[in-house]
């Protein structure tokens, strides 16, 4: 009888701390765009050798990105809303699984809209870990930042940006294998505010002339075979 009752002891803990670890998966910010990635390389094994884009929305919505290089094999692993903290979060998940050519960042403007107290020594900070948790793990792989843009909708983070930038830049430019894609200088008009023709309705992000745009700048920076 006791033996009885000590496996249904057993059953029900196991039980409820199986639901407690699905509950807190799902819990997880982002885990439904992540699980979602899983199921794509479960169904197709992604090619070695490719490029790799993480970051947020605005590659997220970049769907048709390989259309704008098609002289490459890209991996779109962007997911929206997300900062340098998430990217690091799945790190395993987004980027470890892989074996690119050369990795792509863009990330850290959602960092800045999170809350007043994050600054831009914070931003690079958590760059600083993204970059080196990358390093450990592919030590030879090619790694390119493109910086955080100006947009009409975040135009007050501007100055914030600019200096996130600015500690970037000359962060990799003392690292071997990497790149900095200035495209915050390039979406400006003569005035120094953001053009305003190459976003969506939302003037956060970018329509398909800015795409167009993003195409111009980064594909000089991009590994060929």
């Amino acid at each position: 009888m006791k033996t009885i009752i000590d496996n249904l002891f057993l059953k029900v803990i196991l039980s409820a701390a199986l639901t407690i670890s699905a509950v807190t998966a799902q819990a997880q910010p982002f885990a439904k765009e992540i699980a979602s990635f899983k199921k794509q390389d479960s169904l197709m094994a992604p090619p070695s050798n490719a490029i790799l884009m993480v970051g947020s929305s605005s590659f997220t919505l970049w769907k048709d990105v390989q259309d704008y290089f098609p002289h490459y094999i890209i991996i779109n692993r962007g997911f929206g809303g997300s900062s340098l903290q998430d990217i690091i979060r799945y790190e395993p998940d987004i980027i470890f699984p892989y074996h690119p050519k050369q990795i792509i960042i863009y990330c850290g403007e959602n960092d800045l809209t999170a809350s007043d107290t994050v600054t831009s020594q914070l931003v690079f900070e958590r760059f600083q870990q993204l970059f080196a948790d990358i390093r450990n793990k592919f030590p030879k792989v090619a790694l390119a930042y493109v910086s955080m843009k100006p947009s009409p909708a975040r135009i007050l983070l501007m100055p914030k940006m600019s200096e996130a930038n600015r500690l970037v830049k000359a962060f990799l430019k003392k690292k071997k294998k990497t790149t900095f894609i200035d495209v915050y200088n390039k979406m400006l008009k003569e005035d120094g505010t953001p053009m305003t023709d190459i976003f969506l309705e939302d003037n956060l992000h970018l329509n398909k002339k800015g795409y167009a745009l993003w195409q111009k700048i980064i594909e000089p920076f991009l590994l060929k075979y």
